[in-house]
């Protein structure tokens, strides 16, 4: 069956981050990830402690570099391994453990300016909370948009009240929308990450947030599917509710259902989730990411499916 998603040079049917980075730079890009051992004001009580209650100790940067070791080895050692796959790429320094704009903006300095020096490195992607880019910092974010590639990420995981409170979100929807304007007006690119599979949440709730953020100005998602790890309060919460977790079917089903209410040029970051195996409980079908991803894909030739196909309907 022909290919009919416009944004494609293979079998997918959705807008690759792969294709958008070889459309735009006609080259190689992969990104480094990096802990520059950032807190979090849902970590230190200025909104709360303990974080989100999924998150790891590493605060969602379990493939990240050793935050005990300075960012420029941590770049290295990684890069090296990357490099035995791709050998002429391009790199993106990913700052992706915990709030990554949570600091005086000297600090910031400190932790970025070094990768801009490096011929290889084409941009920046720095993750944060909607809550934790200050005006100061937004001006600084509006100089390195002008200097290099930089990308925003900002955690937003669900637009429904109820479930950000059991998660402990501690950011409002309002916060994001705000921040996200910010960011717009400063031309700044913002991707946007969100979980389906959160307790209790149906289908069509995890189809309206994607319809919401279809209806905004973000360049980018990354669709994760919920994993429950060891040692956090959701692994508690698990072990005492049992609440319902997604079978691999159903993720795919509801991912699909959600790519067909994005708009086309709306790159998919991400669309499965990448746990620890050591640390996950549930569910272990994530393990295997390359049958996910190549499910998702023969399943979306079997509707005749692609993004934005309810957009067109």
């Amino acid at each position: 069956m022909e290919n009919p998603f416009p944004y494609s040079n293979d079998n997918k049917r959705y807008h690759t981050l792969s294709y958008y980075y070889r459309t735009k730079f006609n080259e190689k890009i992969a990104k480094v990830s990096l802990n520059a051992n950032f807190s979090c004001p849902n970590l230190d009580g200025t909104k709360g402690y303990g974080g989100c209650i999924y998150c790891s100790k590493s605060g969602s940067g379990d493939f990240a570099g050793n935050k005990n070791e300075p960012l420029l080895v941590q770049y290295q050692k990684i890069k090296s391994q990357m490099q035995k796959k791709w050998a002429d790429a391009k790199w993106i320094a990913y700052f992706q453990a915990r709030s990554n704009t949570y600091a005086p903006v000297s600090i910031l300095k400190e932790k970025f300016e070094p990768f801009l020096g490096l011929d290889e490195v084409i941009g920046l992607s720095i993750a944060t909370r909607p809550d934790t880019i200050s005006d100061e910092c937004l001006s600084y974010l509006d100089e390195l948009n002008k200097r290099t590639f930089l990308t925003v990420e900002i955690g937003l995981q669900t637009i429904h009240d109820r479930t950000a409170k059991l998660i402990h979100r501690c950011s409002t929807l309002d916060e994001f929308e705000e921040t996200l304007k910010k960011l717009r007006e400063k031309k700044i690119n913002v991707v946007v990450h969100i979980i389906n599979g959160l307790p209790y949440e149906t289908k069509q709730e995890m189809i309206e947030t994607v319809q919401y953020l279809n209806k905004l100005d973000i360049q980018g998602i990354k669709i994760h599917m919920l994993h429950i790890l060891k040692d956090t309060p959701l692994a508690k919460l698990y072990e005492k509710e049992k609440f319902k977790v997604l079978s691999k079917s159903e993720y795919i089903d509801i991912v699909i259902d959600q790519l067909e209410n994005l708009r086309p040029e709306i790159v998919i970051h991400r669309i499965t989730g990448d746990p620890d195996k050591d640390e996950l409980i549930a569910p272990s079908w994530l393990l295997k990411k390359f049958c996910v991803l190549n499910d998702i894909d023969k399943e979306m030739v079997k509707r005749n499916s692609y993004q934005g196909k309810k957009l067109s309907s």
